[in-house]
């Protein structure tokens, strides 16, 4: 079972990558979001979200459950699945748009690249609910904090495309 959760919890192994395995968590995120929005729309992908939300929760607490709250253990950087499921939340407005838009959603790369930058903007900074989610030292914190951090960047990439839509059209 620990070499399943080790597939899963590193994303098929890009958390070895180095450096920044979180960046290329979210990089090699954003393509398989992609294919999935492609075969199955918007609806694919907040129900892949979900998967890998609950899967990578288990994969995680396989994989730290020997790990110290608030040691580098608990969070260790080769995990990423937590990546993907932030990265994913902040692509689903770009998913979304495309469906009612009724376009193919590599035309919409513009929100793809603000997704994937706001993203990691704030999976790094950790504002507010962000880091306090980081700080519960347990799997369920590391999953959590990136959600949050893809809430947080789906809004923002929803602002930026009311502004671009509504204002520069």
């Amino acid at each position: 079972m620990k070499d399943i959760a080790e597939i899963i919890a590193t994303f098929a192994r890009v958390g070895y990558l180095k450096p920044a395995p979180g960046t290329w968590g979210s990089a090699a995120a954003v393509p398989v979001f992609w294919a999935l929005n492609e075969v199955g729309g918007f609806v694919l992908c907040i129900a892949a979200t979900f998967i890998v939300f609950v899967v990578g929760l288990w994969a995680t607490q396989i994989m730290t459950k020997d790990a110290t709250a608030g040691t580098e253990e608990h969070d260790p950087s080769e995990i990423v699945i937590d990546e993907v499921a932030g990265q994913w939340i902040a692509l689903w407005p770009v998913a979304f748009g495309a469906q009612m838009m009724g376009v193919e959603s590599a035309r919409l790369w513009p929100g793809y690249l603000a997704a994937f930058v706001l993203f990691r903007l704030f999976d790094i900074w950790k504002p507010s609910l962000v880091g306090k989610a980081d700080r519960r030292g347990d799997a369920m914190g590391v999953m959590l904090d990136d959600v949050i951090a893809g809430v947080f960047a789906a809004i923002c990439v929803i602002a930026l495309a009311s502004l671009a839509h509504g204002v520069l059209m």
